[in-house]
């Protein structure tokens, strides 16, 4: 059975900074914003993302990235300058560090990889990436 990706869940931990982060992000990446309260989805036309705020019984242990469970989300984009784009159009004025040194070529990936990671308020990993 084919299938393609539908939707991917993200639970933060308040409706402040990590929620304004994920709609600011997703409204630069072109994403159109359905907002609901302290819900929203943000869909590219193909799959679509579902934000919502933790409830307050699941809010320990904290979100570590590295822990069991969502490891990063990554958004492709057309070419590595797009990537230098987004660098400079949205981490560098939000003043978000990027992770692993900055954008930069991942050979061991794929020959023409080139992305950056950074991390969200909550410390979700995010990639954006040119795969070549």
């Amino acid at each position: 059975m084919k299938s393609t990706l539908g939707h991917i869940g993200i639970n933060l931990s308040s409706e402040g900074e990590p929620f304004d982060f994920w709609k600011d992000l997703l409204t630069f990446l072109d994403f159109d914003i359905e907002p609901d309260g302290n819900h929203f989805d943000a869909t590219d036309g193909h799959t679509y993302l579902c934000v919502q705020v933790t409830k307050p019984d699941y809010q320990e242990p904290n979100f570590h990235r590295k822990r069991t469970g969502l490891g990063h989300i990554a958004f492709q984009v057309d070419s590595a300058g797009m990537v230098d784009a987004f660098v400079d159009g949205f981490l560098k004025p939000r003043q978000i560090k990027a992770l692993y040194g900055g954008a930069k070529m991942y050979p061991d990936y794929t020959p023409n990889y080139y992305a950056v990671y950074f991390e969200d308020p909550d410390r979700i990993k995010v990639e954006v990436v040119y795969e070549g």
